[in-house]
């Protein structure tokens, strides 16, 4: 299982928002830069990196930071928030991003996630389904929709999506531990490889997850805050 480090970007710098609500940010670090080549250099198997003006915004909002990041790592770097259309996503995949991570257009574009599948690869892309009471959430977690997560998980399989990343919003950043039962569900019911987000506060969080059958976890705020060491949470899962 993956351990993936998270650095959320807004105004240029490290943040971690709690269940997604913009008025309750943290800030962790002013040089992303330097952030993400501490997570390389702990043993990080990836980065991702949300931008979250982006991701209100609609289109890239982090384009340079985010770029030179790609450029100085050695690790893959999986980058959405504000993906909306089939050039943005070109446009990061041509910047050397590893994956695109495309939220809101899911639901709202299927067809464009289904276009950057088949012109890059299914490997290229991850639909991040953000859900709070098991319905999905949309503009960077401010619009609810009607979509449930298991819906958008067996579409997105049906048009080609590989790879899922849940979160659970209520969980996020409040450190109460991951949703074991719908990961569970997720990666034994969609046949997607599934990334969990939300809610890890400790080594013993994580390792729970590994019998859930997903394919990693990203780790923001328990990192950044020191109750959970990068290297060991590595060395867990080894």
């Amino acid at each position: 299982m993956e351990i993936i480090p998270a650095i959320d970007l807004k105004e240029g710098r490290c943040v971690r928002l709690f269940q997604g609500d913009f008025a309750q940010e943290t800030v962790f670090s002013d040089d992303p830069l330097a952030t993400a080549l501490s997570w390389q250099e702990q043993g990080g198997h990836r980065l991702h990196l949300v931008d979250l003006d982006g991701a209100i915004q609609g289109k890239p909002a982090h384009l340079e930071v985010i770029s030179a990041i790609v450029k100085r790592l050695r690790i893959p770097v999986q980058v959405g928030g504000g993906i909306r259309d089939l050039a943005t996503a070109e446009a990061w995949l041509e910047a050397g991003v590893d994956r695109v991570v495309i939220g809101t257009a899911a639901v709202r574009d299927p067809d464009m996630v289904q276009e950057v599948c088949r012109r890059h690869g299914s490997h290229r892309v991850v639909v991040s389904v953000d859900a709070k009471d098991g319905l999905v959430a949309l503009q960077g977690w401010t619009e609810a929709s009607t979509v449930t997560v298991l819906e958008l998980a067996r579409q997105m399989a049906q048009i080609g999506v590989e790879r899922l990343l849940y979160t659970d919003i209520s969980r996020d950043g409040a450190l109460t531990g991951p949703d074991l039962e719908t990961n569970t569900q997720l990666a034994r019911e969609t046949g997607l490889a599934v990334l969990a987000s939300g809610g890890v506060a400790s080594i013993d969080h994580i390792k729970k997850l590994i019998p859930t059958g997903v394919e990693g976890v990203i780790v923001g705020r328990a990192l950044y805050t020191g109750a959970v060491s990068l290297p060991d949470a590595v060395a867990a899962v080894a």
